[in-house]
């Protein structure tokens, strides 16, 4: 499980909604300064994003939580987010140069538009793939404890 520290900011039956604070995956290095990342970072900001989170912990609003994600959901996911546009993109550019002299156009503009349309089309497919795993139990976050602080000790 990959676990992250989160703050309950809503509580419903059988589900919370907390907020994590987005972090870079650097900053402290020596290429802070030329690194892509952390200008990224530095132009976002330290924005919070909320989640709902299955829970069955008793927890309150403002209560410190670990939340969790099992490993094989971020793999599954990041695999359909980065390799399915990216298949689209090669798969329509493929067939839209062998398509090009059926068509009598021009090879190059044939890649180009079956590529963009491919990546259209692997998108399409990511945002039906999403909504369909949004109810399954391996793609949902839960509450695996609360943080006890030293205001509650």
């Amino acid at each position: 499980m990959i676990e992250e520290q989160a703050q309950v900011v809503r509580v419903e039956s059988g589900e919370v909604w907390v907020e994590t604070q987005r972090k870079s995956s650097c900053g402290s290095c020596a290429a802070n300064r030329g690194c892509g990342t952390a200008v990224l970072s530095k132009v976002l900001g330290n924005r919070t994003t909320p989640i709902r989170v299955i829970c069955d912990v008793p927890v309150g609003v403002g209560d410190q939580v670990v939340i969790a994600i099992r490993e094989e959901a971020l793999v599954r996911g990041s695999l359909a987010v980065y390799m399915v546009p990216l298949l689209g993109v090669l798969l329509g550019a493929m067939l839209g140069e062998w398509m090009a002299p059926q068509l009598g156009t021009a090879v190059e503009m044939s890649t180009i538009v079956g590529g963009i349309t491919g990546m259209l089309i692997g998108l399409f497919w990511l945002r039906l793939f999403s909504r369909k795993i949004g109810s399954s139990p391996l793609y949902q976050p839960v509450v695996v404890k609360r943080v006890e602080t030293l205001n509650q000790i």
